[in-house]
């Protein structure tokens, strides 16, 4: 495994990162989630990424017990605060990023992770219903407190993150983090976003990597989706993965066997190998639903790509690629969730 420091802190992190959205107390039993972050760990894998409305919270959960027993100061975990969550029905405050609803949930994520405090807490996504300025206290008063030691944020543009970051300097915390979409097929944070955190020492922790599995090459055109696969989970997986399932998407990817062939690699290597190719990319998000997935994705971490290999992959994909940073600002709810 090989290690980044995240922003221009002095935290170091996996390269490769192990996430648990859309697993964890949902698409996969108990027991093999254990031994998914099991494998992680025998992996060198030190840094875990989950969320409190992962499953509404089961997936913290999940996460705590399969860690429970390994010494708290080798392991990084990171998670995250924004959407609404706690058991039914829920209240006006469950939500967003106000003062209320982030004290209360850092208590509650330490409670079900099972920690006394967590590496790294993200904003999930921005709140233009709550005053900045109150969202930024609350997050330096929760890093003096000692229940987080740094602060990130997720799928913010490139204004709401020059705007956070000057806030949290102003007190005195650290704003180190963002977590993004980003792969091949989804490059909308190239043209603003890495450049506003290359200049203000912020890294990016990307996710979905694979492009929700589409660069692992199992998804043929004209062909229904495999049986088990993202595509056909109706529990929200398809609704995620539907955008790179153009006939047209598909054709280009499995164009790409060639290059990762060639390289020695799984598709699915290659696609995590590329995002890690960026400099301001800290780590890649990687799921898992079985053990021998975790073993083979962390074959990406340290491999160099050429750059001839580099610009073959840009033309098979041509136009397959998505990249207007105009879309970034897409993922700011518009509307209070509750």
């Amino acid at each position: 495994m090989e290690f980044r420091y995240l922003g221009n802190s002095g935290l170091q992190i996996s390269e490769i990162t192990y996430g648990n959205w859309l697993t964890h107390g949902s698409q996969v039993e108990n027991d093999v989630a254990t031994a998914c972050v099991h494998a992680a760990l025998d992996a060198g894998i030190t840094t875990f990424d989950t969320a409190d409305v992962y499953a509404n919270g089961a997936a913290e959960e999940v996460l705590g017990a399969a860690l429970r027993g390994q010494r708290r100061e080798s392991l990084e975990i990171f998670t995250k605060v924004y959407w609404p969550t706690g058991p039914a029905p829920l209240g006006k405050n469950d939500t967003g990023l106000s003062r209320k609803h982030i004290m209360e949930s850092i208590d509650g994520s330490l409670r079900r992770l099972g920690t006394d405090y967590v590496d790294l807490y993200q904003a999930h996504r921005y709140d233009t219903f709550t005053p900045l300025e109150e969202t930024m206290q609350a997050f330096a008063d929760i890093v003096r407190a000692g229940k987080a030691l740094y602060i990130g944020v997720s799928e913010w543009t490139a204004e709401q993150i020059r705007a956070g970051h000057t806030l949290a300097r102003q007190l005195g915390v650290s704003l180190i983090s963002s977590q993004p979409q980003y792969s091949m097929l989804w490059r909308v944070i190239e043209p603003e976003v890495v450049p506003a955190c290359r200049e203000l020492g912020i890294s990016q922790i990307v996710w979905s990597p694979m492009a929700q599995g589409v660069l692992s090459g199992k998804y043929r055109p004209g062909q229904p989706p495999p049986a088990g696969s993202r595509a056909s989970d109706e529990k929200g997986g398809a609704d995620m993965i539907k955008r790179f399932l153009a006939n047209d998407t598909l054709t280009r990817v499995q164009d790409l066997a060639p290059v990762a062939d060639e390289l020695g690699l799984s598709m699915a290597q290659l696609a995590i190998a590329w995002v890690l190719q960026n400099d301001n990319v800290a780590a890649a998000l990687v799921g898992a639903s079985r053990p021998e997935q975790v073993a083979e994705n962390v074959k990406a971490a340290g491999v160099a790509i050429p750059a001839e290999a580099l610009t073959r992959i840009d033309a098979v994909l041509g136009d397959a690629v998505t990249a207007d940073p105009k879309l970034v600002a897409r993922s700011t709810p518009t509307k209070r969730m509750l």
